[in-house]
């Protein structure tokens, strides 16, 4: 049966309609030609985020130092993005203090920019030094000392770990479908200040998903009458964000870790049996 040219154009036109109505829902700004402006926001987490909110509370929080928390990955954005740019953040020591911090069960203390708190610290004492100053025999408590250093960095970043895809075509009306999956692996490690000896160590790895959608249109619809039309979209996760939620599993984890060898414990032993816990203490590890 032959189409006619008024019935190809709509259904393009509501091929494509469909199309952006299922891929841009989420965006009120959102039209068939991009996306629209949006206002700050929090940054949205992942769902090991929730789980980092649930544990149970610890006996005593930690005093937990973070110094550096590095790229050891080497890895840059593929070109033509940027020869210069890195696959991964480069503040990743700022977010895992923002993980500690949430989880409840460490007081995360600043060790990252210690130079620039000593110099602040050099300054009060140069103020209460003056002979001019009420109460200048005040003294500056030292600093806390921690009872954990946490150590580790993002140590690999692998792409197109699996690639794929579908289309389909009639009678030049077509739609295609493809996805990409990187990976981001973390590892994380707390060390006992007073021997130096390594008490837990884990790694966690969090897929990077990236995937395309296109419908086009190609057809003749009379003599020397020709109908193109192409649409598309493409979503990318933040890598950032699946670096954080690796962060995020790997406290946990090392969370759980501690309370079974005792390194530290929970204010009621009897929460070793929550759903948190437990599901991160029976997590399988795969193989590939």
């Amino acid at each position: 049966m032959q189409l006619k040219g008024h019935t190809i154009a709509a259904i393009a036109l509501s091929l494509a309609t469909t199309l952006s109505g299922c891929t841009l829902v989420k965006n009120t700004g959102d039209s068939l030609f991009g996306t629209g402006t949006q206002d700050a926001q929090l940054t949205p987490r992942n769902n090991t985020y929730r789980d980092l909110l649930s544990l149970p509370q610890p006996k005593g929080k930690i005093l937990a130092a973070v110094y550096n928390f590095r790229d050891q990955t080497g890895q840059y954005k593929p070109s033509p993005a940027s020869s210069f740019s890195t696959a991964v953040t480069q503040g990743a020591a700022s977010m895992l203090m923002d993980v500690l911090n949430e989880s409840g069960w460490f007081i995360p203390l600043e060790r990252e920019g210690l130079q620039n708190l000593l110099t602040e610290r050099k300054i009060i004492r140069a103020a209460l030094a003056k002979p001019d100053v009420p109460e200048n025999n005040v003294m500056l408590p030292s600093l806390v000392a921690a009872n954990v250093l946490l150590e580790g960095g993002i140590v690999a970043y692998d792409t197109n770990i699996r690639t794929g895809g579908a289309g389909a075509r009639y009678f030049g009306i077509g739609a295609d479908e493809q996805y990409r999956v990187d990976q981001v692996t973390v590892n994380l490690r707390a060390i006992d200040i007073r021997s130096g000896r390594v008490l837990h160590s884990v790694l966690t790895s969090k897929t990077v998903y990236s995937k395309a959608i296109g419908a086009d249109v190609f057809r003749y619809v009379k003599f020397k009458r020709l109908l193109e039309m192409e649409i598309g979209t493409t979503t990318n996760e933040p890598a950032q964000l699946a670096t954080l939620s690796a962060m995020e599993s790997a406290v946990i984890h090392l969370i759980s870790e501690g309370i079974v060898s005792n390194s530290w414990a929970l204010q009621n032993p009897e929460d070793i049996n929550s759903p948190v816990l437990q599901y991160y203490l029976n997590e399988p590890t795969t193989f590939m």
